[in-house]
């Protein structure tokens, strides 16, 4: 029921990812709302349930007040039903803030974290550079910063595949001597977490493709995506103009086409979904407020890939391990 197009967009990129990826799904949101979008959709798979929670969260709404406010909203229910079992993921292209929330009140935190990050996907000159935060934790601790560089390294070695994913601190300057006091104060822990640690990184090294992981508090985070999504709209608006501005030109853009579909293609956030929440005790992933069909097919892939890679399980288990490899250096430190 999240979104700026739902149920419309929502309903309709479930039965596209229930057609194309064969997943079981769960639909939650008011009933007769909800039966009344299938049935625009004859190619629906038989398998798809409606789950029934009468209220909802809007898009405008303090998301704190309004899950104390609406304990059987959409997004509570979708997430009471991933602690259940009865779901192997939830997701959500609703309040962002709300679809936290319900995380960390209904399924909890892994251990030893205290603040889950948005890890977004974004192509970089190499391939993929996970960036987090997105927008989850907007005011951070150095710790925080910390515990997002550890999930955000495990979390690129299961998605990216690398064995030592290389993670950076984004900051104003590459020198230890620039930065706020967070992220001075930040600089040394994930210099000591065990992480293939780079150092500072800037704004431009996220696509020259020189870090594999890019970790920041979530208030920069989100600034930043919201840029290079306006950015990319204007610089594809400007490529249409100047491309049908002439005779020559529009025959030039006929040829390009090919090549330029397969590099909007790489940054259509319809393309990629939606983002994993990391850090909460089960998967969630949260979507664009505005996704259309396809974007919410994709992320309902993405959340169904990430459930069959059991990346929750290599999370738990990679964080635990590191957390009783610190305490025992913290042992040997204070015996020696």
């Amino acid at each position: 029921m999240g979104g700026d197009h739902a149920p419309e967009a929502t309903v309709a990129g479930a039965v596209r990812a229930a057609v194309q990826f064969g997943l079981p799904l769960l639909l939650v949101g008011e009933r007769t709302g909800l039966e009344r979008e299938l049935r625009k959709h004859p190619s629906a798979p038989r398998g798809i349930e409606i789950v029934h929670a009468p209220s909802t969260i809007g898009m405008d709404e303090s998301p704190g007040p309004a899950l104390l406010r609406n304990r059987d909203s959409s997004i509570v229910v979708a997430t009471d039903l991933v602690k259940e079992g009865r779901a192997g993921a939830v997701v959500s292209a609703g309040n962002s803030g709300a679809a936290m929330g319900a995380a960390i009140l209904r399924l909890g935190l892994l251990p030893g974290l205290e603040r889950p990050a948005i890890a977004m996907v974004m192509p970089n000159r190499r391939n993929s550079v996970i960036f987090l935060d997105g927008g989850a934790t907007v005011d951070t601790k150095p710790e925080h910063l910390c515990d997002f560089a550890r999930v955000g390294s495990v979390y690129a070695q299961c998605l990216l595949h690398l064995e030592s994913p290389r993670v950076g601190l984004l900051n104003i300057g590459t020198e230890e001597s620039k930065g706020n006091a967070v992220v001075k104060q930040a600089y040394p822990l994930v210099r000591d977490s065990g992480v293939n640690f780079v150092g500072y990184v800037e704004g431009q090294h996220i696509a020259l493709g020189e870090v594999d992981v890019v970790v920041c508090d979530g208030f920069v985070g989100n600034a930043i995506l919201k840029s290079v999504e306006g950015y990319v709209e204007l610089f594809w608006t400007m490529a249409r103009s100047s491309l049908s501005a002439s005779l020559r030109n529009r025959i030039g853009g006929w040829l390009l086409r090919p090549a330029l579909l397969r590099v909007a293609t790489k940054f259509d956030y319809a393309t990629y979904g939606g983002a994993l929440l990391v850090g909460v005790d089960g998967i969630c992933v949260i979507g664009h407020g505005r996704s259309s069909p396809a974007a919410v097919a994709n992320a309902i892939r993405v959340a169904g890939e990430l459930a069959q890679q059991q990346v929750l399980e290599q999370l738990s288990s990679a964080l635990g391990h590191r957390a009783g490899a610190a305490t025992a250096t913290g042992q040997q430190v204070s015996q020696s």
